[in-house]
């Protein structure tokens, strides 16, 4: 088992992260599909309002490839199509029937998985509307099949707060996910890295010779990115693919068992909240499901994902299929009295504004509030203090407002693990990240997927 030691990041101290305890939740009356929150896909509606759907049943396929599909995660009827700006599909809501009906697959025994080769298992995963759950880098997209990935990771966290805790997920599924590792092999990868952070405590069963690499360091040491950084050999590894390990659950057990798989486990929390705690739920569950388990003031907002990557959505919405869990956070709209005196110790800070800067272990409170304007670039250097991946977030910012492509590539801007840190401690209140992840979404040659390669 290797080891590696991320030096740069950031200790967020938001608190202990959701307990070990796990709540089963009932079945909601409805279930979601989120087309618009699959990164870089072109859905097109495959089915109409009042349908009747099983479980499975495809809904959605990908313009850029029609076999890349998005299926129902409920057997019932399509009670809402809610389209956004532009027609753009943006939630598919599913009444459920008492009854779900499954469609069915064909089931694949361990044994029989050498029988098939990686462009057969791919064709499976993206009928069933499984296989967005593999990414691939740079550039986040799903996984193109027709390029076989020199590494494959699972990654089992990154550090990232309020996220779904291995230990929880992989309990009495030990078995089921030694059968996805092997399903990965099927891929040909020349290496196969499973990580876990340094810090998780798993019990011996659960790690039996399956962890590759464990790794310490702050927030988002664990990343896929960030791992790929730091154990790349040469620039041939920077094409790697990664999926998240409650992710590979999902496609093992759809193998096993022949059915587009339903459950999730949720970690849900945030420091307006009590009830940090798990949940057992749906693919797709709705907000206000999960939301009413939990003990919170009115004036919140919620973010689905991460803290830094993931997206703000509103209570009525559902989960999206790539995410695992829902983090509620103050909004910040309120007057502070003497705030000019404040010492500020429990305030989050990378600098030492606040008094909290002294104390990195304690709990601050973050809100949504920038607290401060917009202003010029003071080349401060705190943006490549953080950085994980050792670029330096404020020269590639500049080579993009000059529109220098050489430069901000040379700089490392396919390198960046778009974890949110560098907007995070930049006293400009510049938003670092969502430039550069809008410069590598326009970099992006978007295959056209018709195996050669050519820009679409």
């Amino acid at each position: 088992m290797a080891h590696l030691n991320i030096r740069r990041g950031l200790h967020l101290g938001l608190g202990a992260a959701p307990g070990l305890e796990i709540i089963d939740l009932p079945v909601p009356a409805t279930l979601g599909v989120l087309p618009e929150r699959v990164p870089f896909m072109k859905p097109r509606l495959l089915a109409a309002r009042g349908d009747a759907v099983r479980v499975g049943t495809p809904l959605v396929a990908d313009k850029r490839n029609p076999d890349v599909l998005l299926a129902s995660p409920a057997g019932g009827r399509i009670a809402a199509i809610e389209l956004g700006p532009r027609r753009v599909i943006r939630e598919i809501v599913i009444e459920r029937d008492a009854a779900e009906e499954f469609v069915e697959y064909r089931r694949l025994a361990a044994d029989q998985l050498a029988a098939l080769d990686s462009r057969q298992l791919a064709q499976r995963l993206m009928a069933a509307g499984l296989w967005p759950l593999m990414r691939q880098l740079p550039f986040r997209d799903y996984a193109r099949p027709a390029d076989q990935p020199r590494n494959i990771i699972v990654a089992l966290d990154s550090k990232e707060p309020y996220q779904p805790q291995p230990g929880i997920y992989l309990r009495g599924r030990e078995e089921l996910f030694d059968y996805g590792l092997a399903l990965l092999r099927c891929f040909g990868p020349q290496n196969l890295l499973v990580t876990l952070g340094a810090h998780q405590k798993l019990p011996a069963e659960q790690l039996n010779g399956r962890i590759t690499h464990t790794i310490a360091g702050k927030y988002p040491a664990g990343e896929p990115g960030v791992t790929l950084y730091h154990t790349r050999q040469s620039a041939r590894d920077n094409r790697a693919w990664y999926i998240h390990g409650q992710d590979l659950l999902l496609w093992a057990q759809f193998f096993q068992s022949g059915r587009y798989p339903t459950e999730r486990v949720v970690a849900a929390g945030g420091n307006v909240t009590r009830g940090q705690r798990h949940y057992r739920t749906r693919l797709g569950v709705p907000l206000a499901h999960i939301m009413a388990q939990l003990e919170m003031p009115a004036n919140q907002r919620c973010v689905a994902g991460g803290l830094f990557t993931g997206y703000q959505c509103l209570a009525g919405s559902h989960l999206g299929l790539l995410e695992t869990s829902l983090i509620l956070l103050d909004e910040g709209k309120r007057e502070e009295f003497l705030a000019l005196i404040n010492p500020g110790l429990n305030k989050p800070t990378y600098s030492r504004l606040f008094a909290s800067r002294l104390f990195p272990a304690g709990n601050v409170a973050v809100d949504c509030n920038k607290h401060g304007g917009d202003r010029a670039c003071i080349a401060c250097m705190h943006c490549a203090d953080v950085c994980p991946v050792d670029i330096l977030p404020q020269l590639v910012y500049k080579a993009i407002l000059v529109e220098e492509v050489e430069e901000y590539l040379a700089h490392g801007l396919l390198d960046c693990a778009e974890c949110g840190l560098c907007s995070y401690v930049c006293p400009s209140k510049i938003e670092l990240t969502a430039i550069l992840k809008a410069a590598k979404a326009a970099y992006y040659p978007d295959y056209n997927w018709n195996g050669n390669g050519e820009k679409g």
